[in-house]
């Protein structure tokens, strides 16, 4: 049960058979990018979600990043309320290590925002990164997002407060 596909890259639901995979995104340091890793978490948080509502709720959720049967990765979106009325959704993604710098990324990340804009009201999808991401902020570039601007000591990671570079795109530029 594919969501969508653009070559090859595809978004699907998370299976059960891919939790384990997703907790070690969590528990493993070395298995994270660089920019992903806050410390270790719950480790049973995920599976509760899962057995909750498959990681897809009125809030946010994830899907899996697949090309053919070979997993990639996941992407997450959480729902930004803007306004009286009013939201929009922020988006991030993790890539396996095998998976980093082919283009995937930028693939899966239009492949999310066109996912959100056919199902929700939504007008906005943005994403943030460390300033020093730079391939990152390469591929939100890629995938059509405009970057937007740095918002200073926006995360704590690794001792040090970072700052983030904000993308977005609207429904009317994807």
């Amino acid at each position: 049960m594919l969501i969508m596909t653009v070559d090859q890259v595809a978004l699907r639901p998370v299976f059960e058979m891919d939790l384990p995979l997703l907790d070690r995104f969590a528990l493993d340091p070395e298995f994270t990018s660089p920019f992903q890793w806050f410390g270790w978490s719950d480790p049973g948080r995920l599976r509760r979600q899962w057995a909750d509502n498959g990681l897809l709720g009125d809030d946010g959720g994830r899907l899996m990043v697949v090309r053919g049967a070979e997993r990639l990765g996941f992407m997450a979106w959480r729902k930004i309320v803007t306004g009286t009325g009013s939201y929009c959704w922020n988006i991030g993604i993790i890539l396996l290590p095998d998976a980093r710098g082919h283009g995937y990324g930028a693939q899966a990340q239009r492949l999310l925002a066109r996912y959100l804009f056919a199902h929700t009201q939504a007008m906005r999808v943005e994403a943030d990164t460390e300033v020093s991401n730079v391939a990152e902020q390469r591929s939100l570039e890629k995938a059509g997002f405009t970057r937007e601007g740095v918002l200073r000591s926006y995360a704590f990671r690794d001792g040090e407060w970072r700052d983030a570079v904000v993308y977005s795109i609207l429904r009317n530029e994807i």
